[in-house]
């Protein structure tokens, strides 16, 4: 069965850049475009990775994150945080938040189907890394 995966991001150009970059990797490609819809569809499809957008209209990627991370059904999702507006600080507050990976703006489309297969190889690895200490969590090396 195709893993599912959840694009959470409201700029219809960089969507459809996920959507172009996956579409050929045998995925289930669902679509959020803010934090509300992302929960519901996250609930409803209880996708097997999410690409999170921070800087979301409303609630933001790090409080989605956070609430998606209080639901034990999301405890060991994969979750990668991207964002534009990358400042100084900003891969820790994602990390804290409860992403594993996170990625500035824009995405290298030629290595971003492979980051996301790494990690649905090493969802165990993740998830002891969510449990407490922080081996299992990631960065991209890649700046």
């Amino acid at each position: 069965m195709a893993e599912k995966i959840l694009i959470v991001e409201d700029n219809p150009q960089n969507m459809r850049l996920m959507e172009m970059t996956l579409r050929g990797e045998n995925y289930i490609l669902l679509k959020a475009t803010n934090g509300e819809e992302a929960l519901d569809t996250a609930r409803r499809e209880q996708p097997d990775l999410i690409i999170m957008d921070i800087q979301l209209p409303g609630m933001n990627g790090l409080e989605v994150t956070r609430k998606l991370r209080e639901v034990p059904a999301f405890s060991r999702t994969p979750i990668i945080g991207v964002t534009a507006y990358a400042m100084k600080g900003d891969r820790e507050k994602v990390i804290e938040a409860g992403c594993n990976l996170y990625l500035p703006k824009p995405i290298d489309t030629r290595k971003l189907p492979e980051m996301i297969a790494e990690m649905l190889c090493q969802r165990p690895e993740i998830i002891s890394g969510l449990s407490g200490d922080s081996s299992g969590r990631q960065e991209s090396s890649d700046n």
